[in-house]
């Protein structure tokens, strides 16, 4: 199976790349995410290690159970041959309606046919107000016309 755009990347195709993993996030379905994955991709995420498809669906069923309205900015921070590394925020809310900002960074490597293999994320959380929520697009895919993390200060 091939996951175009495929490496070694350029400026352009490594967008590509970042936005296309931005848009099947968005859509929060574990299965259609982890075909991006190779079936024994490596990940960290925060604290916790993660390895293949089926922990990758179990750990995303788990997320999105817990981080509610969830909604994904991802910008590409640089590239090289079969690397990318991105920065991102997303903005979610718990069960009691309480809203937070996820910042973090994510490492990727790929192999020839452009699934990622190896995946590193560090991630913080800041508890936001309603308020100061940035991020107001109906659920699923960010608008073309809506600002990324730069255009929004972030």
């Amino acid at each position: 199976m091939s996951r175009p755009p495929l490496p070694p990347f350029t400026a352009e195709t490594a967008a590509q790349k970042a936005r296309l993993a931005e848009d099947a996030w968005n859509s929060r379905d574990p299965e259609r995410v982890s075909l991006a994955y190779t079936e024994d991709s490596s990940w960290r995420n925060r604290a916790e290690f993660i390895s293949g498809r089926g922990e990758i669906v179990d750990f995303l069923k788990r997320k999105w159970e817990r981080e509610l309205d969830y909604r994904l900015i991802k910008e590409v921070w640089t590239w090289n041959e079969n690397r990318i590394a991105v920065r991102f925020a997303y903005e979610w809310r718990d069960d009691s309606g309480h809203w937070f900002r996820s910042y973090g960074n994510e490492k990727w490597e790929f192999d020839e046919a452009g699934l990622m293999r190896r995946r590193v994320a560090s991630i913080n959380d800041l508890s936001i107000t309603e308020r100061e929520r940035k991020y107001h697009w109906p659920l699923g895919r960010r608008p073309d016309d809506h600002p990324g993390l730069s255009e929004l200060g972030l």
